[in-house]
């Protein structure tokens, strides 16, 4: 027999890096519903937090909020995440799926959209265009293949610096600061790294060193 605290827990919401009237409006729209609680307005609650059931996130700057979401996401493995953004380009959708988020909505959504994608996501669905999840699986078997090839990189004690930088989500000039170095040098890095790991861009680069996956490897 189920007991009355376990009919009746909330699933918990973090609405994160919103303006304090979309915040409001996210609110009231899941405090509609009687199966969810929001908990958590900032990143820091969040990762505090480890019984989150569900992140909406805007995308704001996209490589500093997605390095953000796979520290996040790295803490919380089981996290669900939807990310709310302008547009529907596809390779802004797949960075956010390749961040480690669940779903993906434009910003023009409306609130049975916003709860659609919700119970989806929490569900185990991935919420997203058809055409960007077809892209995704075509992309994912490539990379499998690839990174067989790259299973185990290898790091000099410099590149392990630049990357724990951008798990930090900083740009190429905070990098340069930090390390001391041209931001050109920062950039050859940035550029040799995604080489050596097998990946397109720096935001997936980013979600990898944030995940920890290979770990501390120095050649």
């Amino acid at each position: 027999m189920e007991t009355s605290s376990q009919t009746t827990r909330k699933l918990k919401v973090g609405l994160l890096d919103f303006e304090p009237l979309r915040i409001a409006g996210l609110r009231e729209i899941f405090a509609e519903q009687p199966d969810f609680q929001v908990v958590a307005t900032d990143w820091a609650t969040a990762f505090r937090d480890s019984a989150i059931d569900l992140v909406v996130v805007v995308l704001r700057d996209q490589a500093f909020s997605l390095a953000l979401l796979a520290r996040l996401r790295s803490r919380h493995p089981g996290l669900k995440v939807l990310v709310i953004g302008a547009g529907s380009e596809p390779e802004k959708i797949l960075d956010a799926i390749t961040a480690g988020a669940k779903g993906w909505l434009e910003e023009t959504a409306n609130p049975e959209q916003v709860m659609q994608a919700a119970y989806a996501i929490l569900e185990g669905s991935i919420w997203a265009p058809r055409r960007v999840l077809s892209t995704f699986v075509d992309r994912a078997l490539e990379g499998s293949a690839a990174r067989r090839k790259r299973s185990n990189p290898r790091f000099t004690e410099r590149e392990e610096e630049v990357l724990q930088q951008l798990v930090l989500a900083r740009s190429n000039r905070e990098i340069a600061q930090a390390l001391s170095i041209r931001e050109q040098t920062v950039k050859s890095y940035v550029a040799r790294l995604m080489r050596k790991v097998g990946v397109g861009n720096r935001i997936a680069l980013s979600v990898q060193a944030a995940s920890g996956a290979w770990g501390e490897k120095k050649s």
